[in-house]
């Protein structure tokens, strides 16, 4: 049992129950709630304390319903979320004992995808100094906007400030406004600084230390650093010009908005959100078809690997495409970047891929048998956001039956600590045979 549990694949989601208990609990709390007489279920806390930790930002409860201290309970889960229950755990022990097994180096490797196993010390330092940073650049620009401009007391404003600050970074999605940001759909001092903050999280720890050391020259950049940002740039791209473009003259999107205020309010919802960031500053039950589709695809490729985002991961979505050009060319390696790519890492992206739409297939089959009256084509956006923990929802989550509501929590869990814990345990149990049986080709297609 206990050589069982020492499996880092295994004590990842351990950890994160572990987390989600402790946060359900402090939510379940009467100070937690803002109307002392109120109550909130167990499925409440539980699926709040579930989107918190695996930082996605669905919500069954408006946000009113919490109070100062069961927004710290939110935020701070997303915060412990966002930087991995391991590497959390590390940083501890770095604190107390000073000095690091081999246990926890494997713990944090398996979690933060951290490719430095020789400075993993070095490797949790930069990292805790990256988000603070960049929680820091985030809460910045809005503190100073919600004082200045929009006439907030200065407490008021750093909370909101640092409280947005944090839940962009990590991709968490959760606003202390009802509406999340639409009020601020062509602030470019409130949308820009969330967003970026949203693409810099999406890129994942060991891609930004790798820019960082090597940001002027992309030619020493790793395979899965190019991957990851030239992807990322790419699907930037797409979801901003297509977002743009579908909802130009949409009466309940864009429309309405000034030309300056479409070009934030596309690149903000079609380009950041949909990456997991989860803020949405317009309503994307009003969006047209052709935008919930295009904003479907782009959520279940995600972010980067090791990233507070979700989804199958950009390096996973964009390595496969690389595995059908090599072989629609005929090409017996796959090649990125003047680097052949292990044929373990292809087959382990592959496994990944499918484990995902099976689990999104089941999820809405699950919530069109629990649910009623709401078009396929909301469930299957809902779905995806709770798997690929996006937090953006067409209203489906919020109006459905606590069985629903459960199943979508399940996703949100899944689909935080399933593709590590899928990856973790291909890598670990990769293995040499001493034989090969003889090979045979069957019909394909």
């Amino acid at each position: 049992m206990r050589r069982t549990l020492q499996h880092p694949a295994r004590l990842l989601p351990i950890g994160f129950l572990a987390a989600i208990a402790v946060s359900t609990g402090l939510l379940l709390l009467p100070a937690a709630r803002a109307d002392p007489e109120g109550t909130t279920t167990l499925v409440t806390a539980l699926f709040t304390a579930t989107s918190a930790i695996c930082v996605t930002g669905l919500v069954v409860i408006d946000t009113t319903h919490w109070s100062d201290f069961g927004h710290a309970v939110i935020i701070a889960s997303v915060h412990v979320g966002g930087f991995g229950i391991m590497t959390a755990a590390t940083l501890l022990a770095l604190v107390v004992a000073r000095r690091l097994g081999v246990r926890t180096r494997l713990l944090v490797a398996a979690e933060g995808r951290a490719l430095d196993m020789a400075n993993i010390r070095g490797v949790l330092v930069r990292v805790a100094l990256l988000q603070v940073g960049f929680e820091a650049a985030v809460a910045l620009p809005l503190t100073l906007r919600w004082w200045l401009s929009y006439g907030q007391e200065f407490n008021e404003a750093l909370w909101n400030g640092v409280f947005h600050g944090i839940s962009a970074f990590n991709n968490g999605g959760f606003s202390l406004f009802p509406d999340s940001l639409e009020g601020y759909v062509g602030d470019w001092w409130i949308g820009m600084p969330v967003a970026l903050g949203v693409i810099a999280g999406s890129l994942g720890f060991p891609v930004l230390i790798e820019l960082g050391r090597q940001f002027g020259r992309p030619r020493t950049w790793s395979v899965h650093a190019r991957l990851t940002v030239y992807g990322s740039g790419l699907l930037l791209a797409v979801g901003f010009v297509t977002i743009l473009i579908a909802e130009w003259t949409n009466p309940a999107t864009l429309g309405p908005l000034r030309i300056t205020d479409k070009i934030l309010a596309a690149f903000f919802n079609g380009a950041a959100m949909p990456r997991s960031g989860g803020f949405n500053t317009v309503d994307f039950a009003a969006m047209h078809t052709e935008s919930i589709a295009v904003t479907n695809v782009l959520m279940f490729i995600g972010g980067g690997s090791a990233s507070t985002a979700g989804g199958i991961k950009v390096a996973t979505f964009f390595l496969l495409a690389y595995v059908i050009w090599s072989e629609v060319r005929g090409e017996p390696d796959v090649v990125v970047g003047r680097r052949r790519v292990a044929d373990a890492a292809q087959r382990e992206a592959l496994s990944v891929v499918l484990l995902a739409l099976a689990l999104i297939m089941a999820g809405v089959f699950l919530i069109v048998v629990l649910t009623e009256g709401y078009p396929l084509e909301f469930v299957i956006f809902d779905v995806l956001s709770a798997f690929a923990t996006v937090g953006l929802s067409t209203g489906v989550t919020m109006g459905a039956p606590e069985s629903a509501q459960l199943v979508l929590a399940a996703l949100m869990f899944i689909g935080r600590v399933g593709p590590v814990v899928v990856a973790t345990g291909l890598a670990l149990n990769t293995r040499r045979r001493l034989y090969r049986y003889p090979e045979e080709r069957p019909i394909v297609g």
